[in-house]
């Protein structure tokens, strides 16, 4: 099968092909034929569009022009698709696109697995659009623009990123709040990431060769957005992501926990209202509210360095502090853990912010081979603890768009969804 992955954000919309089924799945021979972004819908886009053959760039479209709305984005993803132009591989015509599956941020309590999408599951994400204001609506979008330009013979189902996490036990999912806000609002935690937290779960049972009840581990999601789950016989246990993705890891831009006093007390010293708070806690703070420089943990290593810029090793100190916080407490919520796993842009490209967080853990007896460390490869799993090292230490790449393809596959075929 042709699954075409899509992630529709609000003013963004990324994509890629890839071909799979259940025997490729179990071979672990699924393999990425297209992929892209179109930026800026609304005004004028940028585009990028790429065709692979064996992971290795076959043909590159980049063009700007105007894009009006998620319908002509994808419009112009499924022209490009077929076209002389791209020459991706087994694709000559809208036909040979045999399921879509989308990225859907928001899932609340309802839905606990993939699910193939109808008019009840659009109803459903259509309920939690107000858990998830900025994400679910954009999900929706691409959802009827596909089925407006490929009909309704084209199989499409939901991927929640909550829905890993509807493991919680009830201790690790409510607030310490008035029980009835619950009952009546669904506040409690709900985590996110929830595709890479599976996948890279998943990828280390298979590295391991252990059963799913055996995989007890913590996993770390470092990127513009962090976060981090503890996985217990292969099911989450607790994650640092809550009601929204603003709780939890210090972010790129998002601050992470805070204390909730902060909001009235700015309030009433600034003078602003709460949606203006929310702005600045979600879009201004972080690492680039602490350093007063970036979000982007390369440039902000790259100040430290060269520069020796105060503010820029303040926020990568307690952006590494605040990591290895989460471990220690995950490490004794869990009861011990088997492995560490280090995934998204930060957690697998960069060895010193790896490095960093780890340097304060060998109390709990984890413990990094520097050589091993700086040494591995980017988009190779690989292994960085030290032979003494209880847990182990890994760095796993993250692959949310083959997991979202698999699932859309299990899916369609009615196969058991769960990793």
């Amino acid at each position: 099968m042709n699954v075409l992955v899509l992630n529709s954000g609000s003013s963004t919309v990324k994509f890629q092909i890839i071909e799979t089924d259940l025997e490729l799945i179990k071979k672990n021979a699924d393999r990425r034929l297209a992929k892209g972004v179109l930026e800026r819908i609304g005004s004028e886009s940028l585009i990028t569009f790429v065709a692979e053959t064996k992971g290795k760039t076959k043909t590159k479209t980049k063009m700007a022009k105007p894009i009006r709305d998620h319908r002509a984005a994808i419009d112009e993803i499924l022209r490009w698709i077929i076209s002389p132009e791209s020459k991706i591989d087994h694709i000559t015509s809208l036909s040979d696109i045999h399921a879509v599956g989308h990225r859907v941020v928001h899932g609340g309590e309802q839905f606990k697995i993939s699910c193939r999408i109808n008019d009840e599951v659009l109803e459903g994400i259509e309920d939690n659009i107000e858990l998830a204001p900025l994400h679910n609506p954009a999900n929706l979008k691409g959802i009827r623009a596909v089925t407006e330009l490929l009909g309704n013979g084209v199989p499409q189902v939901a991927v929640f990123d909550t829905s890993f996490h509807s493991t919680m036990p009830e201790t690790s999912y409510l607030y310490g709040i008035p029980y009835h806000f619950y009952r009546r609002y669904k506040i409690r935690r709900y985590g996110f990431h929830g595709t890479s937290h599976r996948y890279v779960a998943y990828r280390y049972r298979k590295i391991r060769k252990i059963e799913r009840e055996r995989v007890n581990v913590i996993t770390v999601h470092l990127g513009n957005g962090c976060s981090m789950c503890g996985i217990k016989r292969g099911d989450s246990q607790i994650t640092s992501m809550g009601f929204t993705p603003l709780e939890g890891l210090l972010m790129g831009t998002r601050s992470g926990d805070l204390d909730p006093s902060i909001l009235e007390f700015l309030s009433h010293k600034e003078g602003m209202r709460l949606n203006q708070i929310d702005t600045i806690l979600n879009k201004q703070s972080g690492l680039l509210g602490l350093s007063g420089l970036t979000s982007d943990m390369r440039e902000l290593l790259e100040e430290e360095a060269e520069n020796q810029d105060r503010r820029a090793r303040l926020a990568i100190d307690i952006f590494c502090g605040r990591v290895r916080r989460y471990i220690g407490a995950y490490f004794a919520d869990l009861g011990g853990t088997n492995a560490v796993l280090f995934t998204g842009g930060i957690g697998e490209n960069s060895p010193v912010i790896r490095e960093r967080i780890c340097e304060g853990l060998k109390c709990i007896g984890l413990k990094l081979d520097k050589k091993k460390n700086h040494g591995a490869k980017p988009g190779a799993e690989t292994e960085i603890s030290a032979k003494d090292s209880k847990p182990r230490v890994m760095v796993i790449p993250t692959n949310e768009e083959l997991l979202i393809a698999r699932d859309t596959v299990r899916v369609v075929k009615n196969a058991p969804r769960r990793w």
